[in-house]
């Protein structure tokens, strides 16, 4: 199965063969040259993208390891609301005051 490459990459890979050419060397060598760098750039393209999945799998496995800690720790420990007394001081005082507004005045 060849590697398809894209035209790009051909001609760069022309103009690198031309720019090494030896005095004498013929164009089918010169091809010859071409198509080696066009094997070399698609390799290491390949390398390269094998080096980015390696690293997104990674990325992705300490993603779900922090994800899984962080589940964990909120399992361990319960969620503890204590209840505040604010409120019910506040509340308490209201009825008070209504009350005694309530006593004041209907003496007056």
């Amino acid at each position: 199965m060849k590697n398809k490459v894209s035209p790009e990459v051909e001609a760069q890979a022309m103009k690198m063969a031309k720019g090494t050419q030896k005095i004498g060397q013929t164009k089918e060598q010169t091809k010859l040259v071409a198509q080696g760098i066009e094997k070399g750039i698609a390799e290491y393209k390949k390398q390269q993208g094998k080096k980015l999945r390696e690293i997104d799998k990674q990325r992705k496995q300490k993603t779900k390891q922090r994800d899984n800690e962080g589940m964990q720790t909120t399992e361990e420990a319960p969620i503890h609301n204590p209840m505040k007394p604010l409120p019910w001081i506040l509340l308490i005082l209201s009825w008070l005051g209504f009350g005694a507004y309530l006593i004041l005045n209907t003496l007056i």
